[in-house]
């Protein structure tokens, strides 16, 4: 059983959540907050395993509510659910450490399937946001001292050539079937690297990867 928490200032947003999840035998809802504060102080009462977190809530937002959580080492994961016209604030939800991004008028099976992917450890982001993701997160990064495209980060030290090779098309928003078809790899031996570069890297999942891909220069904005 997955356990989530909905937090979102909106009520009927809360209720229609609330109805969709609880419409599914492996899903229940362990509360509802309107805030980020809210939300901090029900996952450390519930421990649930995904919260649906909005970005623009009173007091404290989304962002720093999903910054906080993660900072305490909870198992808790964070699905940011956005809209179109908040994708200027949605890099900061990936610095902050959330799992994945969908927007709100995702299809209700979508949205199942992110809260499952992003429980089981996986990570998913709207195909819709990916693109416009990137950019605003991009656009924000400092500008480089160096033209080097591999600076010599002490989080790529242990990788192998293979496993930077894979780490860089992760950044340039590969999925694990077209690395395993582009490379010519068998997708179970993809999805081994995949998590050998996390561990190895400290790379909470793949969206922290592509987040580390671009930090590190193996991918630099086109």
């Amino acid at each position: 059983m997955t356990t989530v928490l909905i937090a979102d200032d909106q009520p009927m947003q809360r209720f229609g959540f609330r109805m969709l999840l609880e419409s599914q035998d492996d899903m229940t809802v362990v509360g509802e907050a309107a805030n980020g504060t809210e939300a901090i102080r029900l996952v450390d009462r519930h421990h649930p395993d995904v919260v649906l977190m909005d970005i623009r809530m009173p007091g404290l937002d989304g962002i720093e509510a999903t910054r906080r959580i993660v900072a305490t080492g909870a198992r808790t994961r964070i699905l940011i659910v956005t809209t179109f016209d908040l994708d200027e604030y949605a890099y900061d939800g990936l610095r902050a450490g959330a799992s994945g991004f969908l927007v709100k008028d995702a299809q209700p099976e979508e949205l199942l399937a992110g809260i499952r992917a992003v429980a089981s450890g996986d990570a998913v982001v709207a195909p819709s946001l990916t693109r416009r993701l990137l950019d605003a997160y991009i656009h924000h990064l400092p500008a480089s001292p160096t033209a080097d495209p591999h600076p010599e980060d002490p989080r790529l030290a242990a990788l192998t050539d293979r496993e930077r090779e894979i780490l860089t098309v992760i950044g340039q928003g590969w999925t694990n079937t077209e690395i395993a078809e582009r490379l010519h790899l068998a997708e179970s031996t993809v999805k081994t690297h995949v998590g050998r570069i996390l561990a190895k890297t400290g790379a909470r999942d793949r969206v922290q990867a592509v987040i580390l891909a671009y930090d590190t220069q193996l991918v630099t904005p086109a």
